[in-house]
Parts: C-alpha cells; structure tokens; sequence
C-alpha cells in the first residue's frame, strides 16, 4: 500500500506524437510534442493582469487541433499586450514517476506558426525556470532566468509559415537569487512583451533541448527503412508493428496511414525501444493501410516502408476479452526490462528499475499468455528461467527481495529513502504468489521445466518469513528489515487491506514459517494497535476491528475498513489465491466479501457524492495510481476520490462483476479509446473533471487485467497457484486456528 512529430518547413507536411517507449534519452530532450487532450493542455498555466488578456481555458493553454508539428496538436498563444498590464502562460515539463530528470542539450527548440506576419518587437519574452510553480519561486534550489525577448533569436516571423527557433541556453542567466541551472528546467514560460495593444496568435509546437545540428556526427547518415512491417484489426483499433532499427541516429519512428490506400498521412510516432503503434479508427468495417518510416533528431526521414493493410471488425465479448489480456500480457513481454525479465515500475520511467511485486504478477501473466497461445510454453519457460537466474542473484535480505532492484545488477534502490534499502516482505509475497503459481503450471516432464521447479522450490523456501516476525513472542509480520537500520521502519502488517498474501504464505512455509495463529493476532488482530492502525490510513471507524458488518450503497461488507478502500485490495492477494477457498471466523467467503467491494466501489461511483464528472454505471474503479497529483490510493470515501478513475479497478474485478467489468471495458475501449487505449491496452487511469489523462503504464495495474480476466474465463491462476501442496496444509492450519478462535 506504498501505497508524433515534425516537419519538413513546408506547411502540411505534419508528423505526430510520441506514445510511450523504452528509451528515456528521447525524455532527456522533450518538454512539449503533444497533448492527450483535445480542448486544453493539462501540464500548463495561463494568467493575465488587465487591461491585457490571454486565452485560456480553466487556467491552461488551449490546445490547437488545425496547425502543428507533432500531430495531432500543439499549443496556442493568444494574447493582446497593453500597458499597465501584463500575461504569463507555462509549459511544464512533464514528470513521469522515477524519470531521469536532467535535460541533454546546449539549446532550446520550439517551433512557431502564426496565422498573421508578426514583427519581432511583437513578439512575447520568454524564461525558464526550475520548478513546477514557475515564477514563484523563494527557496532554494529553486531559480528562474531572466527575460529574454524571443524576436531577438525569431526575428520578424512570418504569416502561415512553420519557423523553428533556436536559443542557445548560455543566453539564459539567472533572474533568481540562486544559480540558474538549465539542465534541471521544468517550466518554459512565455510572457508579455511589448504591450502594442493588437491581437496576435502564435502557435507553438515541439519545444525540446537539443545539441547543435552540426555537432552530431551522425545527423547526415542515412537511416535504414523499418522492415517486417506487420498490421492486425481488432474491434476499434489496428495495432502497427516493425523490426526494431539499429542506428544510433534514431530518434523516432514515424508511423503514416492511407484509408484509400493512396494518400498516406503520417498518424504517429514511436520512440525506440518500442516497434508498435495502437492506431484507434474509432469503429468496426474500416481498412488501413500503412508505412512506417525511421527519423532522427534533426527530421532527416528513411524511405517509407512497403504498405501493410488491416481492417478491424466488430468482436464478440469473449474475443474482445482475449483482446484485453494480450495487450495488457504485452507490458510484460515485449516491454520487460532486457537483461532480467522482470517487469518495470511504469513506463515510461526510470529503465534501471525493476519491480518485484509488479514482476510477481507479471509471472503470472506470462501464465496466462502461455495458456492462451500469445507465446509458446517453451518461450515462456526461457523467460521464466531468466527471472529465475535474476532472483538467485539479487540482493536478498533474509531470504526476502527489496521493493525494487537495478535490473542490470540485482542490487537494491532504496527509492522510498535511506531506510528502504532492505527486504520488503510485502512485495516478496506478491512474487512468490506468481512463482508458485508458474512453478505448478510449469512442471512438466522436460528438462528445463524439472529444473525450473526445483530453482523456484529453492527460491520459495530460502524466503526466512519467520524472520520477519521481529521476535518469536510478536503478535505481527513486519514489512521491512534492513542490514544496516533493522526495524527503523517498523511497519506492522495489518488487515483489511492488499497484504493478505503475506501472512497465507507465511504460514504455508514449508522451511520458514509462522504459527497459523499470528492470523488473528497480527492480520485480523484486536490489539489497540491493530485498531489504532486501521482507523488511521482510512479514518473510519467501520472496520477498525477488521469485521465491519455495514452496508453502504445497498451492499453489506463483512470485512473492510470504511467502504472497503481501493480495489486493489480485492485484486494483488487474489491474483493466485483463489478467495473462494478462505473464510475465517468474519467472513464464510472472501469471494463474496471481494465481490461486495467491488460493488461498494461502483455503487459509490453510480452515487458520484463528490460529482465529479464521467463517473456511472460504466465508469468505476477507484483504486491506486498515477493521478493529476501523483500516485494515491483513490477510493471510495470522502478523502480519498479525487475524480480519477483507474481502469484496472474495473477490469480487474471481472471474476467479481463480469456483467458490470464488461459494460465498463466496453465503455472505456469503444466510447473513450481514443484517449484511453494503447499499445499495452487502457492507459493506467483518467480524471474527466481535470481533462486529465495518464500518460505511464504502471507494471502494478496491466497483470492484474490480465491475470483476473482468465480466473473469471478459466480459473487458470488460480488452479495452479491452489496446486501447490503448501497451500492445501496452510489451509488446514487455518482451520484449526479458527476452531481456536470460536
């Protein structure tokens, strides 16, 4: 619960934006080449002081549908300057969880267009600055550069014609009291030049920190075409894919469409690392065709590709759900971090970081995928077996895995602080839970499949879950142990909430286990601790004593704190345990008790007490995520629904709500898909009272898509991981601790 692209100057000739990829140097460049949204751009600010005036809507920049560079948009300016006033309009750098945070490059681009001829004396003044709140800045480190006039690099700019303009950031000098340090930018600001008093639009288009054309030595190679284009149609959407190309001058992938199979416009672009482009036609009967083209930083384009073609059609319910898990199972197959194979935190984001709990489910779905026929068993084995390798060599802090591990090195990253440098039992259980299932569904008569058995059984029973009781007296399991601060963090394991998981697979260790009786003292305990920390995460005193007993939106929760909190609590323990076969002495099923969550949390989002907009029947799942002000556990209750609705909460709970989850994929694919689906299926969530639309996958939140809809299908997960004979001897412990609590 911690908890695209440009031109070639000639007007019309229009490239379009970057969807997500595996190389973070293109974000070491870019701070603007599209918006998600079609109104209003998310990641800017506009204010004027009268008599002047700027457009805006709510606040930000308006987004400019007819003229741009990288397609399909770009951002408008349109002001009037008059004395005494005075306007201001940022563009803020986008910040992905964990991406690198320095810019590369001796320069700023961006490109201009104004529909009227604008001399240079009229043009707006510009600055940089190093934080998210522009010019506010008052603490350190915290700068800002001085003005500069943009005519002075613009010149007299043209009426109807593209112009890129080129500033060099040694011209920027610091207008704060402390250093100006342009590699560390986050707002591009542009501000009230001279105040003439007249009207002028300037459209803005790629704004990116770039070396000198002529310092790179490779900017007049010629780049190979892409080969082995390939296109399938689906329901709404043709997924485009190529062969990666090896040049070190690729910037780009640039991605055109014909729908008469004569006039190809390019749609898209890709960045490298990533050869797939989602292209959303909106509607079933459509033919494409396509090419795809390789570019470099300085817009030097490859021949086109030959043209590929693909209709989409209308699907039935079961093909649209196996369309659903093949491109969620993609985030761990295709974009998987190269040398360990285990799955990244979000993408995009930071390449060196994997995640373990995240890569524990993404086994899982590589189950899955091997069921379905996405890839071959064998293919899965190999991959599995490089996971496996990757384990037997990481860090391991009694047996347990950190939070997160440099994928290249195994080595741990403290991300959360000093004190997180250690093993994280929670996220070790959420690993296992998908090592146990692959060991079940993987032991087959073959060699590798043998081997692969024992290595997981070594690494399953090497993971000292007594350890992390503190001391053999304690009443609890504890989430983090450090060699070098012990117990500092001290983080006692509680329920309700996702960590279920835990306690189940400390009892059911075979070489390192727990008494079956630290489930009513530490997971469902009634200590004053235990008490103490439920009320304080939800603030609700339903629930503090683990049962609950209300009902809320017509559905009577058994056990949860408040309304249940977000869905991921019904989700990342129940992946491979199946929770038709628990119950305790608060509950005869945690199935239903699962269900009754999830239709809390849409009864809650039908109810909408808050009104934010686009919440409904259709349009549920609170639950953890990147949201317009970061990662937060939304959930249904007054503190903690902010108006974002992440896709997984819904689609995740399919063996739940089938009818309810299916109506929502069918609303967020077919109605909203433009916005929301992509190369690894529905972007990770939404806020339609922000026009807010996320721009990472999260390694957390595509698995559980995946792995939930074949339980709902076939169970699959769920036998396997039920398979093992640990688990069925757990179960039999918690009977009899059961028995002792009555």
């Amino acid at each position: 619960m911690k908890f695209s692209l440009v031109l070639s100057i000639a007007a019309g000739l229009l490239f379009p934006a970057v969807l997500y990829g595996g190389d973070t140097e293109y974000y070491r460049h870019i701070v603007f080449d599209n918006s998600l949204t079609s109104d209003d751009y998310f990641y800017s600010y506009a204010q004027a002081s009268a008599p002047s005036s700027i457009e805006q809507k709510g606040g930000r920049l308006p987004v400019e549908s007819d003229k741009f560079v990288t397609a399909p948009n770009a951002l408008r300016l349109h002001w009037t300057s008059q004395a005494p006033g005075g306007w201001e309009a940022e563009v803020r750098v986008v910040n992905f969880r964990y991406r690198f945070p320095e810019f590369s490059g001796r320069n700023l681009y961006f490109w201009c267009y104004s529909p009227q001829a604008i001399a240079a004396d009229d043009l707006p003044g510009i600055m940089l600055s190093t934080t998210r709140e522009g010019l506010q800045v008052a603490e350190f480190p915290g700068s800002f550069s001085d003005p500069l006039p943009l005519g002075k690099f613009a010149g007299n700019l043209p009426a109807g014609r593209w112009v890129q303009i080129r500033i060099p950031l040694s011209e920027f000098h610091t207008g704060s009291i402390y250093e100006f340090r342009p590699r560390f930018v986050q707002n591009v600001l542009f501000l009230q030049g001279r105040a003439d008093g007249a009207s002028h639009t300037l459209i803005i288009d790629e704004i990116r920190f770039e070396d000198d054309a002529d310092s790179d030595a490779t900017a007049h190679a010629s780049l190979p075409t892409p080969q082995k284009v390939s296109a399938v149609g689906y329901d709404r959407h043709v997924d485009v894919r190529w062969d990666p190309v090896q040049d070190a001058a690729l910037d780009r992938y640039v991605i055109y469409r014909a729908l008469d199979g004569k006039d190809f416009r390019p749609i898209g672009i890709q960045i490298p690392g990533t050869q797939r482009f989602s292209d959303f036609l909106g509607t079933s009967g459509v033919t494409a065709q396509y090419k795809v083209a390789a570019m470099d930083r300085h817009y030097r384009q490859s021949q086109l590709s030959n043209p590929v073609s693909a209709s989409t059609r209308e699907l039935s319910d079961d093909e649209l759900l196996t369309m659903l898990q093949e491109a969620c199972f993609r985030y761990y197959w295709e974009a998987a971090d190269p040398h360990s194979g285990m799955a990244r935190e979000n993408i995009p984001g930071d390449e060196r970081m994997v995640a373990t709990g995240a890569s524990g489910f993404g086994i899982m779905a590589l189950v899955t995928g091997a069921s379905r026929q996405l890839i071959t068993r064998e293919e899965a084995v190999d991959r599995l077996a490089k996971i496996v390798s990757f384990l037997e060599t990481g860090q391991r802090y009694h047996g347990a895995w950190s939070h997160y591990m440099d994928g290249n090195t195994g080595k741990t990253m403290p991300v959360f602080g000093t004190f997180d440098n250690g093993g994280d039992l929670v996220e070790t259980s959420f690993l296992m839970q998908g090592l146990l299932a692959a060991r079940q569904y993987f032991h087959g008569r073959t060699e590798k499949e043998q081997s692969l058995y024992r290595r997981i059984t070594q690494l399953w029973e090497t993971v000292e879950w007594d350890w992390y009781r503190e001391t053999p007296q304690s009443d609890f399991l504890y989430w983090h142990w450090s060699s070098q601060w012990s117990w500092q963090i001290h983080h006692p394991l509680i329920g309700f909430n996702e960590v279920m998981i835990t306690y189940l697979l400390a009892i059911a260790s075979p070489t390192h286990g727990v008494p079956a009786d630290l489930y009513y003292s530490g997971w469902a305990g009634q200590s004053e601790t235990a008490i103490r920390y439920r009320g304080g995460w939800s603030s609700a005193v339903d629930g503090d004593h683990y049962g609950n007993g209300h009902t809320y939106f017509g559905t009577k929760l058994d056990v949860g704190v408040g309304t249940g909190g977000p869905l991921f609590f019904t989700h990342y323990s129940y992946m491979g345990f199946d929770p038709h076969r628990l119950h305790d002495r608060y509950t005869s099923s945690y199935f239903d008790n699962n269900r009754n969550l999830a239709l809390v949390n849409r009864g809650y989002s039908i109810a909408n007490p808050k009104h934010f907009a686009g919440y409904g029947p259709n349009a549920w799942g609170l639950t953890a995520s990147d949201g317009p002000m970061g990662y937060l556990p939304h959930a249904p209750d007054n503190g903690s629904d902010d108006g974002t609705l992440t896709l997984t909460g819904a689609l995740a709970s399919f063996p739940y709500t089938p009818e309810a989850s299916l109506a929502a994929f069918n609303h967020f694919y077919r109605d909203l898909g433009d916005q929301l689906w992509d190369i690894y299926g529905p972007r990770d969530a939404f806020n339609p009272s922000q026009n807010w639309v996320s721009n990472i996958y999260m390694g957390l939140n595509q698995a559980p898509i995946t792995v939930m809809i074949e339980n709902y299908r076939t169970g699959l997960v769920w036998k396997s991981f039920m398979a093992n004979p640990e688990i069925g001897v757990m179960l039999q412990k918690l009977e009899a601790a059961e028995k002792k609590q009555n």
